[in-house]
């Protein structure tokens, strides 16, 4: 049960600092604590855990015109942010995890400008069915965090500019553009502005939760700690991933997201494998990575190490993907297995 609540409003627009001060945040919640944490970066695309960027955004473009690129812990897909969007965070343990009650801390804050919000699908919360927050969500030891974004005055156009959506992903949704398929807050009330914004949704998190929220200052947090985060968000490393030429390429469109294997094989056992995905459920692709790897690349190996994995939160996404492997071409080819040397 949450007794203790607390709002931090960052001062950086550091993206690698403010995902740093995240997964301190999280990595230091106390049971029974709702903290939220609201922020801004500058110019940045910023990429879920397990997608390919060279594939969701123009890098060169982004390079060229000085916009970071930074990838998140959480699965899910490709946003931008700029001065004109708002972050935020809500931090809480799993006991006390509850999003539909987070969502209504951002839906009661719109109702102060007239603005009637809902949730809708997934991941998202729109106004008159057009999309100003995607949503995506993290669990780690019992701890959990629940963030997104807020499009307030965001530019639009670079928007567009910036991310590659493939055509499959706007062809399911029945819309021809990213442009299309989101709204700015200031366009449906234009005495709209981020700082209100932010003070609303501190209200309405005391209004929800009954508890008035104790503002901690980012100062107060362990610099230190952040520092070392800091080094991880901002590595290429953990950015752009190392580079595999692969064997083999897999992948398919679902309802729940995209998903696409690169397995490199020798002789016939699968030496290594990506797995790029806008799943929501970031930590199944962690979990067929590390039971692909090592095996046989035959059917009835790989199909075995897909029913392998327990998850009861997403029984629809392992089923998909054990169908889509059944049903390789590449089994007819080669039935006693793939074989490079």
């Amino acid at each position: 049960m949450i007794h203790s609540t607390k709002t931090i409003v960052a001062q950086s627009v550091d993206p690698y600092h403010n995902l740093a001060t995240e997964e301190y945040l999280l990595n230091n919640l106390q049971p029974g604590e709702c903290t939220l944490y609201l922020w801004q970066n500058a110019k940045t695309i910023v990429i879920g855990r397990n997608q390919n960027v060279f594939k969701e955004c123009h890098t060169e473009k982004l390079l060229h015109d000085g916009v970071s690129i930074a990838r998140r812990l959480s699965g899910g897909g490709c946003v931008y942010h700029d001065y004109g969007n708002l972050n935020f965070t809500f931090l809480v343990c799993e006991d006390d995890y509850n999003v539909s009650r987070q969502l209504s801390v951002i839906i009661k804050a719109l109702e102060h400008f007239g603005l009637c919000a809902e949730e809708t699908g997934r991941n998202d919360i729109c106004i008159d069915g057009r999309k100003f927050s995607g949503n995506a969500f993290y669990m780690r030891g019992g701890k959990c965090y629940h963030h997104g974004t807020i499009l307030v005055n965001v530019d639009l156009n670079k928007m567009s500019d910036y991310l590659s959506v493939s055509a499959e992903k706007l062809n399911s949704k029945g819309i021809s553009s990213v442009k299309s398929r989101v709204v700015n807050l200031k366009e449906l009330d234009h005495g709209i502005d981020v700082p209100g914004v932010k003070a609303s949704l501190i209200n309405a998190f005391g209004e929800i939760y009954g508890i008035k929220p104790r503002e901690v200052s980012q100062g107060s947090l362990d610099a230190e700690m952040i520092s070392g985060l800091y080094e991880k968000y901002a590595s290429s490393d953990w950015i752009y991933g190392t580079h595999m030429k692969a064997d083999y390429v897999v992948s398919e469109r679902f309802a729940w997201g995209e998903i696409e294997f690169n397995i490199k094989v020798l002789a016939e056992n699968i030496i290594d494998v990506r797995i790029f995905s806008d799943s929501m459920n970031a930590d199944i692709s962690d979990s067929l990575g590390f039971r692909l790897k090592g095996i046989p690349f035959h059917r009835n190996a790989v199909l075995d190490a897909i029913l392998s994995i327990h998850d009861e939160s997403e029984p629809e996404v392992l089923k998909d993907i054990y169908d889509l492997f059944e049903c390789q071409e590449i089994w007819q080819m080669y039935p006693t297995g793939f074989i490079l040397t």
